[in-house]
């Protein structure tokens, strides 16, 4: 697996423990349903502004997310 697909897993992982439905996260960080979707299911990744946004929606660090801690 790698870094992107391990990143992705981890978000997913993140984001259904949180217990946030996609549109309660999206709303948090300020993008559509279907982008929060695409950032674990798609290449497409999360500018650093809306990755941290991310983070904090879901009272993680970043280091968590990318497997630093």
């Amino acid at each position: 697996m790698n870094d992107i697909e391990l990143l992705k897993k981890r978000l997913r992982e993140e984001l259904k423990e949180s217990g946030l439905t996609t549109v309660e996260i999206a709303r948090r960080v300020g993008v559509s349903p279907e982008m929060i979707t695409q950032y674990t299911t798609t290449k497409k990744l999360p500018r650093l502004d809306t990755f941290m946004r991310l983070c904090r929606a879901l009272d993680l660090s970043a280091d968590e997310i990318l497997g630093l801690k």
